[in-house]
């Protein structure tokens, strides 16, 4: 099933007689009205973890007022495949129909909130339109990433050709919820210095959770160098204004509640796999029996005069970017490198900045990832919003007055003035600290690990833009996919791992970047396409591009096409292929985003 991690369940629709007779049977039900697997058995079945007493059962609502019922349309209404949007009164809801049966749950995606009627349904779940994240739709449970909640299902019957939703008001109105969760029963001083799983890096957050979810009631920290509770790092460039406080992830609250411990402010700078243990900068020292390493990424070095020139950030943190759009406001801002962190802060930028110039050593930005069409395409569209383009150049010179940026000399002589400036010329992995461990590592600087995400250390996993791993879709072949959402997947994989429950990833890559109020979606992975086969109006800025290797399509782009990717997604993720032969076609006969031919398409 394309990108999920376990087989969807079967779609039950329960017809019930009377609301109050059934009442008393609340107590053993899930909100969708099936059987709770948590009624007799400890939390996600936890394998030898745990006991009864430290079971997390569902929200339970025991009174009537709670909930809200509504007939909401005829039986005939739907066709299988289909999906609705219905209203209840106290909130909405997404009806489903498929195999003939009906299911409800939440209308809106946990991630960032988008329309699930607009998205993808197939085999059991449905796949966001924008991102790609995958909902079964018998349980609710995310199933393929990005976000962290799940969705609340709500109880269907058919009476008298009527379809009606019985549902809690209150989870109408959060349209989320968070998987049940084990606590920790351990009993470890805080200040002791080891844990049983060790996580370094906030982008281990799913790792921690799924842990959690799957029964785990040992210790678990995790260490960042960051200053806050993980949060929306692929918000940073496109909402520069955005606190720490408006892009968590999840709550100091929530991280105590569910006994994840949370260590900020920690550089992880040695690893010895013979003793099991971590040191820090500060001079902690924590041992572990598992760790799992998401350090994610550092900018790629550059040489240029004038490095202690004060104005010129790196984008890490919520602070860097709150002071960049501060430091612009009706000022000349500079920014180095066309990668998406680049672009999508110069975006960002326009409505504050008096100027925006942007420097680039590429002929068009993003030729090597979306090829030189779509590439001239966003460079247009840059252009329309007044932002200079420098391109085949590089920094030689940051000149200073007092210490604080005033002009950025290019190599080829030319001088901009510039009173803030960003440096979003790529990234190398945070592995630095790695380099004596043993742990092995490509020469590129990225830890090899296999496909449960394990490194040849013992005991030591990692994930995220740090890996190079065994991808199915190339052979197997170990690659690095440096997006937000694979960092999830691979957190996920690696604490199945620990606890011996292996997982194939059978996820599509999904990445996104907003500029100027459009967004690239694009899923799949296009290193070394060799064409790219547009569909649509580039100048318009409506199209579709599949990027594809020999005979077939490995990647697909899009913008004002939705839900296409998604549906790419859904068609690579079950393990079909699409041929370049079948796009050729529907090309020539003008089938522009006709997208009903990827409905069941493909071969195995």
């Amino acid at each position: 099933m394309g990108g999920c991690f376990s087989k969807p369940k079967p779609v039950e629709v329960k017809v019930e007689l009377s609301l109050l007779e059934k009442e008393k049977e609340v107590d053993g039900l899930s909100p969708n009205g099936k059987a709770s697997p948590f009624a007799d058995c400890r939390p996600n079945g936890a394998l030898g973890h745990g006991s009864d007493d430290d079971s997390t059962p569902l929200p339970l609502y025991h009174k009537p007022r709670d909930y809200v019922e509504a007939s909401v349309c005829h039986v005939k209404d739907l066709e299988n495949g289909q999906m609705r949007e219905v209203d209840l009164g106290s909130g909405r809801a997404l009806l489903i129909k498929e195999h003939g049966e009906f299911s409800a749950m939440a209308h809106k995606c946990s991630h960032y909130g988008a329309p699930l009627v607009k998205g993808v349904l197939s085999k059991g779940h449905v796949r966001c339109p924008w991102h790609g994240a995958c909902f079964n739709i018998a349980t609710g449970d995310l199933e393929d990433f990005p976000g962290l909640d799940s969705l609340p299902t709500f109880q269907v019957r058919v009476e008298k050709d009527k379809v009606i939703i019985r549902a809690n008001k209150q989870a109408l109105q959060s349209q989320k919820r968070s998987k049940p969760m084990a606590r920790c029963s351990a009993v470890i001083n805080s200040s002791t210095g080891f844990s049983h799983v060790l996580i370094i890096g906030s982008a281990g957050l799913v790792c921690a959770e799924t842990l959690r979810q799957e029964g785990f009631t040992d210790r678990i920290v995790m260490c960042t160098m960051d200053r806050h509770p993980p949060y929306d790092r692929p918000k940073l460039s496109k909402s520069l204004e955005s606190t720490a406080e408006q892009l968590r992830l999840r709550s100091m609250d929530f991280l105590q509640d569910h006994d994840i411990e949370l260590l900020t402010g920690k550089e992880a700078v040695a690893i010895d796999v013979k003793t099991r243990s971590v040191t820090f900068e500060d001079g902690l020292r924590m041992e572990y029996r598992k760790l799992f390493i998401a350090t994610g990424s550092k900018p790629k070095p550059m040489v240029y005069k004038g490095k202690d020139v004060r104005n010129v950030f790196h984008l890490r943190t919520p602070e860097d970017a709150n002071s960049v759009a501060r430091l612009a406001n009706n000022k000349n801002a500079v920014i180095v490198g066309t990668s998406y962190v680049g672009m999508e802060v110069a975006a960002a930028l326009t409505d504050k900045a008096h100027s925006v110039s942007i420097i680039g050593i590429e002929t068009v930005p993003f030729k090597k990832a979306l090829g030189e069409k779509v590439g001239k395409a966003i460079m247009k569209l840059f252009e329309v919003n007044r932002v200079k383009f420098y391109m085949l150049n590089e920094v030689s010179e940051m000149i200073g007055h007092h210490g604080e940026l005033k002009e950025v000399v290019l190599k080829s002589g030319k001088v901009l003035r510039a009173d803030v400036c960003v440096i979003g010329a790529g990234s190398i992995p945070a592995t630095g600290f790695l380099k004596q461990s043993g742990i092995h590592m490509d020469s590129r600087g990225f830890i090899t690990v296999n496909k449960m995400m394990q490194t040849n250390a013992e005991g030591v996993f990692a994930g995220g833009d740090v890996v190079v791993f065994p991808f199915p879709p190339r052979n197997n072949k170990k690659v690095n996919i440096p997006v937000w959402q694979m960092a999830h997947v691979h957190g996920r994989v690696a604490a199945l791992s620990m606890m011996g429950r292996a997982a194939d990833i059978k996820t599509v890559p999904y990445f996104w970047s907003a500029m100027f109020g459009k967004t690239i979606r694009y899923a799949g992975y296009g290193d070394g396409f060799d064409d790219v086969i547009i569909q649509g109006d580039l100048d318009e800025l409506r199209f579709v591009a599949f990027y594809t290797r020999s005979e077939e399509v490995v990647a697909v782009a899009s913008m004002n096409y939705d839900p296409i990717v998604s549906r790419v997604a859904e068609v690579l993720g079950s393990g079909k292929t699409i041929k370049k032969r079948d796009v050729e076609m529907l090309a020539r006969l003008g089938k522009t985003g006709d997208i009903s031919w990827l409905i069941d398409k493909g071969s195995q």
